[in-house]
């Protein structure tokens, strides 16, 4: 039996370069994604307000914020903004080295 791990490296190494560098810029682009659900779920929390609380304050559904905090949705720079602002938070950006 094969574990998950051995059938990613075997999956990874038929690969040619070509599809090898589109995996691994989608895999960032899912980490980043992620790293955002999780900023936007910790702020939410840290101003105490459930879901529908946040929605309400930035003029949206509950399921856009749910969206946005399971990774299923990248949000906009309008939407982070938003939900800063409906946190009671300021947004900032930054670009680091690699």
């Amino acid at each position: 039996m094969t574990n998950y791990t051995e059938y990613k490296q075997a999956a990874l190494a038929d690969l040619t370069a070509a599809e090898r560098e589109v995996y691994d810029q989608a895999y960032e682009t899912a980490g980043v994604v992620m790293e955002l659900a999780g900023i936007a779920y910790q702020a939410r929390i840290d101003a105490g307000l459930t879901q529908a609380q946040l929605a309400e304050r930035m003029g949206t559904t509950q399921s856009s914020v749910a969206a946005v905090e399971n990774g299923s949705r990248t949000p906009t720079v309008n939407f982070l903004e938003r939900l800063a602002r409906a946190c009671g938070a300021r947004l900032t950006v930054s670009i680091d080295a690699a």
